[in-house]
C-alpha cells in the first residue's frame, strides 16, 4: 500500500488482543521481519530496493548481507551518492502492517508491552487490551545530526508539563520520548553521524548493544526492538576521527557507497531523478552530454574530490536546461518546448555553487565548467554521430554563409535559416530520436547540436555574443 493510504487501517485486522491471539499473529523483531522478508524477495527474484541505481553489483550485496545478519550498519560515502534514499527503501523490507497498543507512544507489541502505561493498560485490560495497526511507511524515522542535537531529541527527557500537572518527578510517566523510542520496532536513521558531538554519540552506546535507554538517571529500563542506520561522509569518519570509537566498534557493518559507475547508470538516474513536469523534452543525446559533464567534474583535477560532485548536479543540470527551453517557448510563442544545445550553457552559471574547487582555481570556477561541457558535449558527439556523413549540413556553410542561433531563437526559425539538409532523420536517429519525434524542435534540436559538435572538431567556426550564436565556416 502507498504513503497516501497508510492511514487506512486494513480489514478485519483484529482489534484487541483475544483477536489478536487468535488469528495466529507472531511476534518477531525488526530485524526478523527484516531478515524474512529479504529472503523471501531474493528467492522470488523481487526488487529489494527500488529506485536505487548502479549499485547492484556493489553496494547491495554488502547491504543484503548485513540485514541478513541482524546488523546495525553504517553507510559511508560522500554528498549525493543516495545514501539517504537507500535507507529509506529498507522500510519496504518490513511487514506491510503491525500491531501496537493504542495509544502507546513507543509503539509497544501488544504481546510484549515495555513501557510503563502499557504494562499498567495490559495487567487491567487483560485479552481486552486495545491493538491498533501502523503501517510500514509509519515505522522510519530521521535524524540529521547537527552539534546542537541533544540527548532528549534522541533519547528524551523529563516533561516539565507533566510534572505541571501533579506527577511526581521520577514517575516513569513523566518522561517526554525522543525520536529513537519513539521509533521503537522501527528503522531509525541518523544521518551524518560525525557531526553529532561526542557527548551525544554516548547515549547511543546503550541503543545499539543492550538495546535500551537511560533518562536524566530514572529507574527506566526500556528494551528497545531497532535497527539503527547512520550514513557518513568518508573524510568526517575516518580523517577528522569525530565518530567515538565505542560507538564504531558497536555498528556491525560499514557499508561504502558510491558514484554511478557507468555512463548508463547516470543516464538512468537523471532519467528516473528528473522533474518530469517541467513541460520540455530534454532529448536523449543531451541527457547523456549533461551525464558526461557529471562525471568530468568528478574527475578533474581542479575540483575537490573530498567534497564529491552530488549526484543532485546532473539532476539539477537537466532541470535547469529543461526550463531554460520552456522559457524559449513562452518568449517565442513556441508550441513545445524542446531542449537544445544551446540551453547546456545555462547550467554552467546555475550550478556553480554546487561544486567545491580546489584553492588554487579560485576565480576560475565559470571557465572549468564551461571547458568541460564542451568536453562533454564534444564525446557525445563523437559517441553518437562519429563516422556519419555530415557533408550536407557541412555544406550549407560553403560561400561564407553563416547560421544564427540562440537561447530565444524558436525552432522553427533555426530550421528556416539552415534550410533542407539531406540525411536529418540519419542524424535524428543516430541521436536518439525515434517515431513520434519528428516535431520542429527535435529537428532543429538535431541539427543545433550537429553543428556544435563540427565546431567542437573545429570543422566550423563559433562566436558568442549576447546570448546570439554564430556558426559559420
Amino acid at each position: 500500500m502507498g504513503r497516501g493510504r497508510r492511514s487506512l487501517v486494513p480489514v478485519h485486522q483484529p482489534l484487541i488482543l483475544r483477536e489478536l491471539r487468535e488469528s495466529g499473529h507472531v511476534h518477531r523483531t525488526v530485524k526478523a521481519e527484516v531478515r524474512e522478508n529479504l529472503l523471501a524477495k531474493l528467492r522470488a527474484g523481487e526488487p529489494r530496493f527500488p529506485g536505487i541505481v548502479g549499485f547492484d553489483d556493489t553496494v547491495l550485496p554488502h547491504l543484503e548481507r548485513a540485514l541478513l545478519a541482524g546488523h546495525d550498519l553504517v553507510l559511508l560515502g560522500e554528498r549525493g551518492q543516495g545514501k539517504t534514499r537507500l535507507i529509506r527503501t529498507i522500510t519496504g523490507l518490513l511487514d506491510e502492517w503491525t500491531p501496537v497498543v493504542e495509544g502507546c507512544e513507543i509503539n509497544d507489541h501488544p504481546y510484549e508491552p515495555v513501557c510503563a502505561r502499557c504494562r499498567a493498560l495490559a495487567r487491567e485490560l487483560g485479552d481486552e487490551l486495545p491493538v491498533a495497526w501502523r503501517h510500514r511507511d509509519e515505522r522510519y524515522g530521521e535524524k540529521l545530526a547537527t552539534p546542537d542535537t541533544s540527548v532528549g531529541d534522541l533519547i528524551g527527557d523529563v516533561d516539565p508539563i507533566k510534572i505541571a500537572e501533579g506527577r511526581t518527578l521520577g514517575d516513569p510517566e513523566t518522561v517526554h520520548y525522543g525520536l529513537v523510542p519513539r521509533t521503537n520496532r522501527g528503522v531509525f536513521s541518523v544521518n551524518e553521524l560525525p557531526d553529532l558531538a561526542e557527548r551525544i554519540q554516548v547515549a547511543l552506546l546503550n541503543v545499539l548493544e543492550e538495546r535500551d535507554i537511560q533518562v536524566r538517571g530514572y529507574n527506566l529500563r526500556l528494551p528497545l526492538d531497532i535497527l539503527l542506520i547512520a550514513s557518513a561522509n568518508p573524510e568526517d569518519y575516518t580523517n577528522r576521527g569525530r565518530i567515538i570509537t565505542p560507538l564504531k566498534d558497536r555498528f556491525g557493518a560499514e557499508i561504502r557507497t558510491h558514484y554511478p559507475p557507468t555512463i548508463e547508470d547516470e543516464l538512468a538516474l537523471i532519467r528516473q531523478e528528473s522533474m518530469p513536469d517541467i513541460g520540455a523534452d530534454v532529448p536523449e543525446h543531451l541527457v547523456e552530454t549533461i551525464a558526461r559533464f557529471t562525471r568530468l567534474v568528478r574527475e578533474s583535477t581542479s575540483v575537490d574530490a573530498r567534497s564529491g560532485v552530488s549526484a543532485r548536479f546532473s539532476i539539477a543540470a537537466a532541470e535547469t536546461a529543461a526550463a531554460s527551453a520552456v522559457r524559449r517557448a513562452a518568449v517565442t510563442g513556441e508550441e513545445h518546448a524542446v531542449t537544445r544545445v544551446c540551453d547546456l550553457a545555462n547550467v554552467v552559471h546555475s550550478l556553480r555553487g554546487k561544486v567545491e574547487f580546489e584553492v588554487s582555481e579560485e576565480g576560475r570556477e565559470t571557465e572549468i565548467l564551461a571547458h568541460l561541457l564542451r568536453r562533454a558535449t564534444a564525446e557525445t558527439f563523437r559517441s553518437r554521430l562519429g563516422g556519419l556523413d555530415l557533408a550536407p549540413l557541412t555544406d550549407k556553410f560553403a560561400q561564407g554563409n553563416q547560421v544564427e542561433s540562440g537561447e530565444l531563437v524558436p525552432a522553427g526559425e533555426l530550421l528556416h535559416r539552415i534550410g533542407p539538409v539531406e540525411g536529418l532523420s540519419k542524424i535524428m536517429s543516430r541521436l536518439g530520436m525515434g517515431e513520434g519525434e519528428e516535431s520542429p524542435g527535435h529537428a532543429a534540436a538535431a541539427l543545433e547540436f550537429a553543428m556544435e559538435g563540427l565546431y567542437l572538431m573545429r570543422r566550423l567556426s563559433k562566436d558568442d555574443l549576447d546570448g546570439v550564436t554564430v556558426y559559420r565556416t
